[in-house]
């Protein structure tokens, strides 16, 4: 599954990079890839990892509560 998404990502990625080094084209479209690219890995990132996001947020919280008292 992370091979597939890693090749998805990657294919975008060059789509996306064609789209922004053709000068005859719109920019704004070459951006928009871009934005959409961030806002889906974020998406599955933040999916995936959920569970260890917590964790991890939540040791962090714990240790600065404990030291400010």
């Amino acid at each position: 599954m992370i091979a597939t998404l890693k090749n998805k990502m990657q294919s975008l990625g060059l789509e996306a990079r064609r789209v922004m080094a053709n000068q005859s084209g719109d920019q704004m479209t070459g951006w928009l890839i871009v934005v959409l690219i961030v806002v889906v890995v974020g998406a599955v990132f933040m999916t995936l990892y959920q569970d260890s996001i917590t964790t991890i947020w939540n040791s962090i919280v714990t240790k600065i509560t404990g030291l400010l008292s």
